[in-house]
C-alpha cells in the first residue's frame, strides 16, 4: 500500500508540474499574439543553462537567419520599466553571450520562466517575462510612444513581485546580495562625492568587490581625469574581469607613485606591458602610460650615468696601462742610448783600426 502510494504522489508531482509548465507557456503564446504584427518575435522557455552556470542563450537559427545581422554584434535587450542591457550576439553559435548574465540576474529568471522578445529594432529586443509563479503586467510601446497594457494576466501580481525580490533559494538572488542592478548610468560630472561614486559595468554596480580604500583611490583615478576610466571597457566583458582590471589598474597607479630611480627597469617594463594590454580593452589609462613613459625616460639618463662611471673606470684602467708599457718603452730607449754612446767612445775607434789592419793585412 505504501508503494503504490508513494509512486502516486509522484504522479501527481509530475502531472502538476507539466500543467504548470504548460500555462506558463500558453500565457507566454498570449503574450506574443498581442505583439503588433510588424514585431517579428520569439519565446525562449528558461533551461538551467539559461539562468545559473554558463549564462548563454541559444536563439532558435531560423529566427537569426532571417532577422539578425550576419555577423557579430551587440544586441540590446529592455524591459518593462524601459531600462536596457547590452549583449554579444554571436552570429556563429547564434545566441546571446556576454551581457546576458546581467540581465539574467537582474530580473531574477528561474527555470521554467518563459520570456517573449519582440524585436523592435534591427538589433533590440523587447523582452516580456511570463514566470512560473505568477507574472507582472506587460506593456508594449506604441509608435506614437504611448505604452499599451495587456490584460493577459490570470494570476495575482503581488506572488511574482514577491518571488522577484524576496527569492533566496537561488544563485541569483546570492548574487544580487552583493551586486546590484542599476537602470541608467550617471554622468561622472554629476558625481560629487565618493559617496554617490558608482562602478558600473554592463548594468550592474560592482563596488562591493572592492574593499572601501581601493574604491577611494580609484575614484581619485576617476577623478583626476574628470571621467570614469572603465567607462569604454568592452561591452559584455565579465564584471569580475573588469574589477580585476580596475584594481590592478590602482595597484599599479600607487607603484608608479612610490616608483624611485633606482627601481628596476623590468618593474616599469611589466607595469606598461600591463597598462597597454587594459587599454586594449577599452580601459582609459593613457595618462599613466605617459607618465611611465616620463619616468622610464628619467631612468634611462641615470643608467646612462651608471653606464659613463663603468666606462671611466675601464678608460682610466687602460691609462694606467699604457702609462706602465710607455715607462718600459723610455727604459729601453735610455739603455739603448747608452749603448750607443759607448760604442762612439776612443776604445770603439781603436777596435775599428785594428779591424782594418787586419782586413788589410797580407794573407
Amino acid at each position: 500500500m505504501s508503494s503504490c502510494k508513494r509512486i502516486r504522489v509522484d504522479t501527481d508531482h509530475i502531472t502538476n508540474g507539466n500543467e504548470a509548465k504548460s500555462s506558463v507557456m500558453e500565457r507566454a503564446e498570449k503574450v506574443q499574439r498581442n505583439l503588433p504584427s510588424e514585431i517579428p518575435s520569439m519565446i525562449k522557455s528558461m533551461l538551467p543553462s539559461h539562468v545559473t552556470g554558463g549564462f548563454w542563450l541559444g536563439l532558435p537559427k531560423k529566427f537569426c537567419d532571417v532577422h539578425l545581422p550576419k555577423y557579430d554584434t551587440t544586441i540590446i535587450l529592455v524591459d518593462k520599466r524601459g531600462a536596457e542591457y547590452k549583449t554579444k550576439f554571436l552570429v556563429g553559435k547564434t545566441g546571446l553571450s556576454g551581457g546576458w548574465r546581467g540581465f539574467s540576474i537582474a530580473h531574477n529568471l528561474l527555470e521554467g520562466d518563459v520570456l517573449v522578445f519582440g524585436l523592435v529594432q534591427p538589433t533590440k529586443f523587447m523582452v516580456y517575462i511570463v514566470r512560473t509563479n505568477g507574472f507582472d503586467e506587460f506593456y508594449i510601446p506604441q509608435e506614437n510612444t504611448k505604452k499599451e497594457s495587456l490584460s493577459v494576466s490570470t494570476t495575482e501580481l503581488g506572488l511574482a513581485a514577491c518571488q522577484s525580490e524576496n527569492d533566496s533559494d537561488g544563485h541569483g538572488s546570492e548574487v544580487l546580495e552583493r551586486i546590484r542592478f542599476s537602470e541608467s548610468a550617471v554622468d561622472f560630472k554629476e558625481v560629487k562625492s565618493m559617496e554617490a561614486f558608482s562602478i558600473l559595468v554592463n548594468g550592474l554596480i560592482i563596488n562591493s568587490e572592492f574593499s572601501k580604500h581601493l574604491q577611494t583611490k580609484y575614484y581619485e583615478l576617476c577623478c583626476s581625469q574628470k571621467t570614469y576610466l572603465h567607462d569604454h571597457l568592452l561591452d559584455g566583458l565579465n564584471y569580475k574581469l573588469a574589477a580585476g582590471i580596475i584594481s590592478e589598474t590602482v595597484n599599479i597607479a600607487d607603484a608608479i607613485r612610490a616608483s624611485k630611480l633606482t627601481t628596476s627597469r623590468d618593474n616599469f617594463s611589466i607595469w606598461s606591458k600591463t597598462l597597454k594590454a587594459f587599454q586594449e580593452l577599452g580601459m582609459n589609462v593613457g595618462f599613466l602610460r605617459a607618465r611611465l613613459d616620463q619616468l622610464m625616460s628619467f631612468g634611462f639618463v641615470e643608467n646612462r650615468k651608471r653606464e659613463a662611471r663603468l666606462e671611466r673606470v675601464s678608460a682610466e684602467e687602460k691609462i694606467r696601462d699604457l702609462e706602465g708599457s710607455l715607462l718600459h718603452v723610455k727604459e729601453v730607449r735610455k739603455r739603448l742610448n747608452a749603448e750607443i754612446e759607448a760604442l762612439d767612445s776612443p776604445a770603439a775607434e781603436k777596435h775599428e783600426m785594428m779591424f782594418q789592419e787586419l782586413a788589410k793585412s797580407s794573407w
